[in-house]
C-alpha cells in the first residue's frame, strides 16, 4: 500500500500527478481523470504575463470542478518579479492549493527567446524565479515544485544543479523529464538520470518520461526511487489509465482492459463534461481532437472516425458511437506504444551567446513566454 505523496501541506493519496498538456488538461478532461482515480491534476499552464495582465484568456484557464479538492496550477515565465506577482494572484484570488513552475518546453520559439527548457542554463536567474515563487506562496502555505528537463542537450545537462537550487530555494518537489530539450518527445527517456537526481537531494522527486501503462509508473520508482510519476501523453484517450496506476500503487490487481463500449462511454461523458463547461456545441467541437486516441488501435473503420472529427452536437455523437460494435476487444498492440506527439531530435535553438555563461546578462525577450506548452 502507497503512503501517497506529500508536497508541503499537500497530500496526496496516490503519487500520481497529471502534467498539464495545452488544449488538452482543462477541467472537464482532469474531472474526468479523477473520476477514474486518486491523483494530483494540474491545470493547463498558464503564463506568469499573463495573469498579472488580467489576460482573459489566460483568466478562463483557470476553472475549477466543483468537487475538485487540490486546485492545482502550472505556471511559466521568465521574470521574477513578474512570477512573484502571478503566484501571489493565484494564491490571493483563486484559491490555489499548489504551484509548479514550469522548466521543460523545448518548443524553437521559446528556447530562442532564452525561456522554457533553455532558462534552467542560466543557474542564477532560475534560483531568482524559484526564490520569488515560493516567496509569494509562503504566507498562504501553498507549496511550490518545479519541472524540467535533463537539459538543452547531452552536452549542457542541467538536471542536477537545478534540483539543487530547488531545494535550496525551498520548492516542495521537482520533476524531472528524462529527455534533454533537443530530444523533444523523441526516443527513450533516461531513467538513471531520474534516480540520479533523487540521490542528489532531499526534496521529493517526481520521475516524467514513458509511463504508458501502470506497470511502467512501478518500474519507474522501483529503478529510481523517485516519490512519484507525472503522467502526459500515455493518458491521451486513456483516462482509465489513473484507474489502473491507483490500483497498482494500492496493490490491487489492474482492472480489464475496456471493450470498444466501455470506450465509447467515456467518450461520450467527456464530451458531456466539456459541453457542461463550454455548452454543447462549443463542447464538441472540442471533443474532436480526442476522437483518433481513443480510437487508437480499434477497428473504426475510417469513415466514422472522419465523421467524428466532424460532430458538433450529442446527438450526432451518440449515432456514430452507436454505430461501433461494443464487443470489440481492447486492441493489446497498444499497451506500452508511445501516443501523442513524439517529433525528432534536433538542435536546439537558443539565443546568441546563450551556452557562454550560465549567468544571465541583461534581460530577456518578453517574447519568450509566448505560445508555450507543455514540457
Amino acid at each position: 500500500m502507497t503512503a501517497g505523496l506529500d508536497l508541503g501541506r499537500v497530500h496526496v493519496d496516490v503519487p500520481v500527478v497529471l502534467a498539464p498538456m495545452a488544449g488538452v488538461t482543462n477541467v472537464a478532461f482532469r474531472r474526468l481523470c479523477a473520476e477514474q482515480g486518486a491523483g494530483l491534476y494540474v491545470c493547463e499552464m498558464i503564463t506568469s504575463r499573463g495573469l498579472v495582465e488580467n489576460d482573459r484568456v489566460s483568466l478562463s484557464m483557470l476553472t475549477f470542478a466543483e468537487g475538485e479538492q487540490v486546485r492545482s496550477v502550472q505556471l511559466y515565465g521568465i521574470d521574477p518579479e513578474t512570477v512573484g506577482k502571478a503566484v501571489e494572484i493565484l494564491c490571493a484570488d483563486h484559491g490555489v492549493d499548489h504551484v509548479d513552475l514550469n522548466f521543460g518546453c523545448p518548443v524553437p520559439k521559446i528556447t530562442r527567446k532564452g525561456g522554457g527548457s533553455a532558462l534552467p542554463w542560466k543557474a542564477t536567474l532560475l534560483g531568482q524565479i524559484l526564490t520569488e515563487a515560493v516567496r509569494a506562496a509562503e504566507p498562504y502555505g501553498v507549496p511550490v515544485t518545479m519541472k524540467t528537463r535533463k537539459g538543452i542537450d547531452e552536452d549542457h545537462l542541467t538536471y542536477l544543479d537545478a534540483g539543487r537550487i530547488a531545494q535550496d530555494t525551498g520548492c516542495a518537489a521537482i520533476a524531472l523529464h528524462g529527455r534533454t530539450a533537443a530530444q523533444h518527445y523523441s526516443g527513450q527517456a533516461d531513467w538513471n538520470a531520474i534516480g540520479e537526481l533523487k540521490a542528489a537531494v532531499d526534496i521529493p522527486v517526481l520521475g516524467n518520461g514513458d509511463i504508458w501503462e501502470a506497470a511502467d509508473a512501478l518500474a519507474m520508482v522501483e529503478q529510481t526511487g523517485c516519490d512519484g510519476v507525472v503522467v502526459g501523453r500515455g493518458c491521451l484517450g486513456r483516462p482509465w489509465l489513473f484507474r489502473d496506476l491507483a490500483a497498482a500503487f494500492e496493490g490491487r490487481t489492474v482492472a480489464t482492459l475496456p471493450n470498444l463500449g466501455e470506450v465509447t462511454a467515456v467518450m461520450r461523458r467527456h464530451a458531456q463534461l466539456l459541453g457542461e463547461w463550454l455548452g454543447e456545441e462549443r463542447g464538441c467541437v472540442e471533443f474532436r481532437k480526442h476522437v483518433a486516441w481513443y480510437l487508437k488501435g480499434f477497428p473504426a473503420g475510417s469513415s466514422v472516425r472522419e465523421r467524428l472529427g466532424h460532430v458538433s452536437s450529442y446527438r450526432a455523437l451518440d449515432e456514430l458511437l452507436e454505430d461501433l460494435d461494443p464487443d470489440v476487444p481492447f486492441p493489446v498492440s497498444e499497451l506500452g506504444v508511445p501516443r501523442g506527439r513524439q517529433g525528432s531530435p534536433r538542435k536546439v535553438v537558443l539565443p546568441e551567446g546563450w551556452l557562454d555563461s550560465r549567468e544571465m546578462v541583461g534581460a530577456l525577450d518578453a517574447a519568450a513566454e509566448d505560445a508555450v506548452s507543455g514540457g
